[in-house]
């Protein structure tokens, strides 16, 4: 028998209540008079500065950088938002601007088309990568910031404009109408093979989950019976986004994630709301150290429905929520308002940001105050640091020299010359150099700069400076020296010994020319570690149903 006991009933005096109102009233007057005083001290320092400051000062920048130290106490993604940056955060959130379509950016001589989008006026006119850009209708750009240079190419929709470019020695003009750029959220899906498809996600603005679902859709046409979902690099986006995503594959009226925050009107729990296109296809979902935020959200709530293996590596670890907040004179504040909490009851934002500002280092989650939650099968999955996938897939490394031929733009300029000489090349799936290409591109590159250190020649110089300060180093110089003399590296040697990576680099660097954006991604699908380790998942339904069955991971 169970027995009940009676609590006793505690009479409050009215007096006590009245005081207890009365303190909470005090606090919340003081935090306000506190603030109003130290707005008020504010006001009148930019006054003063203005009135006595030996040189001209200019108040709006006073100002805004004074609103962005305060704002580096809170968190990285709380900022101030003036009204003339409004509509760059506004391309940020919704991928949409008027212009010609293409990124362009600066490679020494001058800035160049980098990547014109398909379908947008800058591919569809024929601008090309690599294209110096000269002038602008009559404007010369020669030698401007990249940032004028890009604020010149946009404007209203439906506008003209001509741009006037270096071509290898040609110089050529071209004339283009500006369109309503809305950039792709996927920016390429295709089967990789005859059953399996393939979905790159780089952003969460508006529209993600339509162009994930007519993607799914597509794919489904085409006889794809399994997908792997790739959110690598994805920095995340909308909320809504990610779930109408994640309802794209499981039943309505499940929740996706939850908001709790300060205020209660942040309160929330999104639930899907629709049927989902495919509940049962299996799925396979890419994650990296910079998936972040929404994308985290999608992979973190399919891994707690046990809807999709997760291979890659540990996300980012973002698991706060941003709110904008309008502001006098058309300036916004994006400010966190929440942390989210996934299917499982999870967390997984990875820095304390409260504890950061109080002791001045970067504050994670330790791994023995991680908590362990329960997914719908009953597999461990822990808080505190991003997702953690369920088949880890260590990073590609590149070798020393593989980096500087990429940032000395020499990969770049020796796609340039073979774009310029070929005029079309196979499909970027199976398109790779030859033999005598690379033996080109070794001839290519006599007389230019593209020293480096390798990794033992920077072990054997951190040794030498670290014995130079003990006794017996006069005993040993004569060592080192003969062991740097055989470490020295010999670029020609290195060109041979990583002559596979250099010519994978170069594969898909010239897959650019022809096949844009598209092609790139599709050329670095081939031998991808992570895409291997998905397929060899898809091909094997056993090898899914236990790991999503297995009680401890």
């Amino acid at each position: 028998m169970i027995q009940k006991i009676k609590k006793p009933i505690v009479f409050i005096p009215l007096a006590l209540l009245l005081m207890l109102g009365g303190l909470a009233f005090q606090v919340k007057n003081d935090k306000l008079f506190a603030l109003a005083k130290n707005i008020d001290i504010f006001a009148t320092l930019i006054r003063e500065l203005d009135s006595y400051y030996v040189d001209e000062i200019d108040p709006d920048q006073l100002v805004t950088i004074g609103i962005n130290a305060m704002l580096e106490e809170l968190d990285p993604y709380t900022e101030y938002i003036p009204e003339e940056e409004s509509d760059d955060f506004r391309v940020l959130t919704t991928g949409e601007y008027a212009g010609i379509g293409a990124l362009i950016g600066n490679r020494g001589e001058g800035n160049m088309i980098l990547m014109p989008y398909t379908g947008f006026p800058a591919q569809s006119s024929g601008l090309k990568i690599a294209d110096y850009i000269l002038k602008i209708d009559s404007v010369d750009v020669v030698g401007k910031p990249t940032s004028e240079v890009s604020e010149l190419l946009k404007g209203p929709a439906n506008t003209p404009l001509k741009v006037v470019v270096k071509r290898d020695q040609d110089t050529l003009s071209f004339s283009l109408i500006r369109k309503k750029i809305t950039l792709k959220n996927v920016p390429f899906y295709g089967k990789i093979d005859e059953k399996t498809g393939y979905i790159k996600l780089s952003d969460f603005t508006t529209n993600a989950s339509v162009e994930v679902r007519n993607a799914l859709l597509a794919l489904k046409s085409q006889g794809a019976e399994s997908l792997i979902l790739d959110l690598r690099d994805n920095p995340g986006g909308l909320l809504n986004e990610a779930v109408e995503i994640v309802n794209l594959f499981i039943p309505k009226g499940k929740e996706v994630v939850k908001t709790i925050g300060k205020l209660q009107n942040v309160n929330y729990t999104y639930k899907t709301t629709k049927t989902p296109v495919d509940k049962e296809i299996p799925l396979v979902v890419l994650i990296n150290e910079r998936s972040a935020s929404a994308a985290e959200i999608v992979a973190g709530a399919l891994q707690d429905y046990d809807r999709a293996v997760l291979v890659g590596r540990k996300s980012f670890g973002k698991g706060l929520v941003q709110t904008t907040i309008p502001l006098t004179y058309n300036a916004q504040a994006k400010i966190t308002t929440a942390k989210y909490y996934i299917p499982s009851g999870r967390c997984i934002q990875a820095i304390d940001y409260a504890q950061t500002r109080e002791n001045g280092a970067v504050t994670t989650v330790p791994d023995s105050l991680r908590k362990a939650f329960k997914t719908a099968n009953g597999r461990t999955v822990l808080d505190g640091a991003g997702i953690e996938p369920d088949e880890k897939v260590e990073e590609v490394t590149y070798a020393p020299i593989s980096y500087t031929l990429v940032a000395g733009n020499h990969v770049f300029d020796f796609a340039t010359q073979y774009f310029y000489k070929h005029p079309a090349i196979s499909n970027p799936m199976t398109f790779a150099i030859s033999d005598q290409d690379y033996e080109d591109f070794k001839k290519f590159l006599v007389g230019k700069d593209y020293d480096y250190t390798t990794y033992t020649e920077k072990s054997v110089k951190d040794l030498e400076k670290y014995v130079e300060k003990e006794p017996y180093f006069e005993e040993i110089k004569s060592q080192l020296e003969a062991i740097k003399t055989k470490v020295n590296h010999s670029k020609e040697s290195d060109l041979e010994t990583y002559k596979p990576e250099i010519k994978k680099i170069l594969s898909e660097e010239i897959v650019s020319r022809y096949y844009f954006q598209e092609g790139m991604i599709e050329a670095g699908l081939d031998e991808d570690p992570a895409v291997e380790l998905a397929k060899s998942y898809l091909n094997n339904p056993s090898k899914i149903t236990q790991t999503l069955t297995a009680s401890v991971k």
